[in-house]
């Protein structure tokens, strides 16, 4: 098997043993929805929300190898825990706490990459809103590709509601000029 589908699985299982809510991002999302690209390890949201981080980051330094010595004060700072699968591969954790996160573990769906190989993964318009905000120029590639592929199926209006209230929090307005002329641009494609 695709040793990262095989790491992003065994993430994923334990997650949901244990009942936390969650969903896969970044690259092997971009596979679903967008142009299919390489990616080299599985970032997932977690669902931990403000000041209850800590039970989460200890489990899962039990079960994973962290890719830092400083793990668990890292996380707490960024936001985001940095492992390593059985297999080698890296598994960033984001730990979700805002409103927007929720919504977007809320409206995750599974999807079957290979036979056998389901993943919860966000919607295509968190993709986009989480690829925007993130605003790195591969983050910018990959919300090309998923307007290209999904164009016609994207809820627009929430795209928007919920990228815009991000980017005036990151002082980014112009994250949201930046994804209109992307939007027309490939509608005019």
């Amino acid at each position: 098997m695709n040793p990262v589908l095989d790491a992003a699985l065994e993430i994923q299982r334990f997650v949901q043993e244990r009942g936390w809510r969650f969903c896969v991002v970044g690259g092997l999302a971009v596979q679903r929805w967008g142009e299919p690209r390489a990616t080299q390890d599985v970032d997932i949201s977690l669902l931990t929300g403000f000041g209850a981080e800590e039970p989460y980051i200890v489990e899962l330094l039990a079960h994973f190898e962290s890719r830092r010595p400083d793990a668990a004060p890292f996380a707490l700072v960024a936001r985001v825990l940095v492992l390593t699968s059985s297999n080698g591969i890296g598994v960033d954790v984001a730990l979700a706490g805002i409103p927007f996160e929720e919504r977007a573990i809320e409206r995750a769906s599974p999807f079957e990459f290979l036979p056998g190989v389901t993943l919860l993964t966000c919607s295509a318009e968190d993709l986009v809103v989480l690829k925007a905000f993130a605003g790195r120029p591969l983050d910018w590639r990959d919300v090309e590709g998923v307007l290209c592929r999904q164009f016609g199926e994207l809820d627009w209006p929430y795209i928007y509601e919920e990228l815009t209230p991000l980017a005036t929090a990151k002082e980014e307005p112009e994250i949201v000029d930046q994804l209109r002329a992307l939007q027309r641009r490939v509608e005019d494609d």
